[in-house]
């Protein structure tokens, strides 16, 4: 399985020492079957006076910072070392009864799933442009129906950075016909849900593989911090779909967190106390790479 090398770093900069509150951090990845970490290394400066690790409902791990020391400059640095298995999604893989939509998941699946099947939005926008996905009778082969809604998505739609904090509504999202990955996966989200498919988000990182990269130790390259979909498929359990990349299956694809809800995923977030004139910048560096074969 390929290992790759992972480091994320975000420094809040201030004009002058600010006070700190609590932080919370979701930069881990997840342990799951196709994906294992080998080494895992968290650097925060100031160094904290305290530092617990949990994990939330959806098995996610979470890391809760407290401070004591004010500072002009807030540094977290993680490092991570994974061991990656890429799959991918093939209908034979699809139990019987799930291989043409409608299908109803079994009741002991239905228990997990609920919170992932419950709407995000029945607007009628939103079901006039899925329709494309069915056919008249309302019926799609399960398999080529998340292909092709992933790959649409990834054509016709194009995908933007935008900073703004916050998800874009579904229906901005098909007005603009842009978004941000984020926005483009809700938008995949809040299709299949209506339809009563479970469907999850997905934040995490991406390998972007380029042999014209440069240095190394540079970051901003080779990878960044990316957010996706997970449908979960009788058979093969939870797939993963990228609409803003129009791609099926996990390749390149880092998980860190599973959610509800996108707010539920957020990397980083916490509190400061000052002025606000004191906030100068923040500043975020993302670098995935494949490691050598000596590195493994």
């Amino acid at each position: 399985m390929p290992i790759l090398r992972i480091r994320h770093v975000t420094t809040y900069h201030y004009h002058q020492p600010v006070a700190f509150g609590e932080h919370r951090l979701m930069l881990r990845p997840r342990d799951d079957h196709d994906q294992r970490i080998l080494e895992s290394e968290l650097e925060i400066t100031p160094t904290p006076r305290d530092l617990t690790w949990t994990r939330d409902r959806f098995g996610n791990h979470v890391a809760t910072a407290c401070f004591a020391e004010p500072a002009a400059e807030l540094r977290f640095d993680s490092s991570i070392r994974l061991d990656h298995a890429p799959g991918g999604f093939h209908a034979a893989d699809i139990e019987d009864y799930a291989r043409t939509y409608p299908f109803s998941y079994r009741a002991h699946d239905w228990l997990g799933l609920k919170r992932f099947i419950l709407p995000l939005s029945l607007k009628p926008e939103l079901t006039r442009w899925s329709d494309r996905f069915f056919g008249k009778d309302g019926s799609a082969d399960t398999h080529a129906l998340l292909i092709d809604m992933t790959k649409t998505i990834r054509r016709n739609f194009k995908h933007v950075a935008r900073h703004e904090h916050g998800i874009q509504d579904p229906l901005v999202t098909l007005a603009f016909g842009s978004g941000s990955c984020r926005d483009l996966a809700v938008l995949m989200i809040a299709a299949l849900r209506a339809r009563g498919i479970a469907a999850r988000f997905v934040s995490g990182y991406v390998h972007l593989p380029d042999d014209t990269l440069g240095d190394d130790d540079q970051l901003d390259t080779g990878g960044n911090t990316h957010a996706w979909v997970q449908v979960y498929v009788p058979g093969p359990g939870w797939v993963d779909f990228d609409p803003s990349g129009g791609i099926v299956g996990n390749q390149n694809l880092v998980r860190v967190a599973v959610a509800h809800h996108p707010r539920e995923a957020i990397p980083l977030q916490g509190t400061w106390y000052g002025n606000p004139s004191d906030h100068q910048a923040m500043k975020v560096a993302v670098k995935v790479k494949a490691a050598a074969d000596a590195d493994a």
